[in-house]
């Protein structure tokens, strides 16, 4: 730098001028002393801009590296919250759809019994009326029709137990038995007589 080299040569004229005893003052040549001091003032602008521009930059490149810095900050919070949030509505869509599947299966099960109460209901009514009738036109002269009433009432019987069984299976959820109704064909066993 020019300005250190034109401060060098202050420093050699005073340090080799001649000095007045006892004072501490020297004797320099004002005229050399002037012209090096012009120097400096010449040099000076363009060393201070430079100096001045590496501050600059210096506060400029940490004000991007704290902007920086302050983004990133707030784009982990905005992650971290998201993460947070997705997570929660995650958990509580999870809860529900289990709270869901639990209700449907309880209703499902709900609507099987009812249907088997239903149906048990119908059996019980018909096998009433049956035995209704079996007492109205059975008599000694009546006896292959009391046969087939009673074949009737068999099955009826048993079908109302195999009701009862799946009813009870689906209520200890045990539910997988077949429904095998016995199937009577009045026409068929009034054929073989």
């Amino acid at each position: 730098m020019r300005v250190l080299e034109l401060l060098e040569e202050i420093e050699e004229i005073v340090d080799t001028a001649a000095g007045f005893p006892l004072t501490g003052k020297i004797m320099v040549d004002s005229q050399e002393l002037l012209e090096i001091v012009r120097e400096i003032r010449a040099e000076l602008p363009d060393e201070i801009q430079q100096a001045q521009w590496i501050k600059n930059e210096r506060e400029r490149i940490i004000s991007e590296a704290k902007t920086q810095y302050e983004k990133v900050i707030d784009d982990a919070q905005q992650q971290a919250e998201t993460l947070v949030e997705t997570n929660d509505i995650m958990t509580r869509s999870k809860m529900r759809a289990e709270e869901l599947i639990r209700v449907t299966e309880e209703t499902a099960r709900d609507l099987k019994v009812g249907t088997y109460d239903y149906l048990d209901s119908i059996l019980h009514s018909f096998q009433g009326k049956m035995e209704n009738l079996s007492t109205i036109y059975f008599g000694e002269m009546f006896t292959s029709i009391e046969k087939a009433f009673e074949d009737i009432n068999s099955a009826l019987e048993a079908n109302r137990a195999e009701l009862k069984e799946m009813s009870y299976r689906t209520r200890t959820g045990a539910d997988e038995a077949k429904i095998d109704m016995v199937d009577y064909n009045p026409d068929e066993e009034s054929a073989g007589e």
